[in-house]
């Protein structure tokens, strides 16, 4: 199995697992690696440390001595050192897809019908429920301009499919 780290145009960063080289390269002409953030299939390889299972060790002093749960070390001034920095934006993506997902699992997908069925709602046509949707500029705006709160949210694809 090689673990590697992918990289898209955007700059989200993301593991692939695969069979082997030819698995990445053959997935990656068919178009079948995206982004689980933004759905780009502009993907490339990063740098990676190899992974070699040795079998079972003793833990180092270092190891041993170290937190089980690590603490942030970010505060209000951003992050303390070049390690956390490093740290943020896999954490933010993570937070980002926990979010996205958090939204699909608990809202109604009615799809282009959104701004008819955010109106029916607003008017008392029907009961009120978490929906999502597409809408066109204009027709956000027009809800806007018409007392409906909507938001726009885009979600990635890797958040309205289960991960396997």
């Amino acid at each position: 199995m090689k673990v590697l780290d992918l990289q898209c145009r955007q700059g989200h960063v993301f593991e692939g697992w695969f069979g082997s080289e030819d698995d990445f390269q053959g997935q990656k002409q068919r178009g079948l690696v995206q982004c689980p953030l933004c759905a780009d299939d502009h993907i490339e390889k990063r740098l990676s440390a190899p992974r070699l299972n040795l079998g079972a060790r003793a833990p180092a002093a270092a190891e041993a001595a170290a937190p089980a749960h690590p603490t942030a070390t970010a505060g209000a001034q951003g992050p303390t050192s070049s390690s956390d920095a490093a740290m943020l934006p896999p954490a933010l993506q993570a937070a980002w897809l926990a979010l996205a997902r958090k939204v699909v699992a608990n809202t109604e997908d009615v799809g282009e019908r959104f701004a008819q069925e955010a109106r029916r709602m607003h008017h008392g046509e029907v009961e009120e429920r978490a929906i999502r949707g597409q809408a066109t500029p204009d027709e956000t705006v027009q809800l806007l301009e018409e007392g409906i709160a909507v938001m726009p949210l885009p979600l990635p694809v890797a958040a309205k499919e289960t991960l396997q």
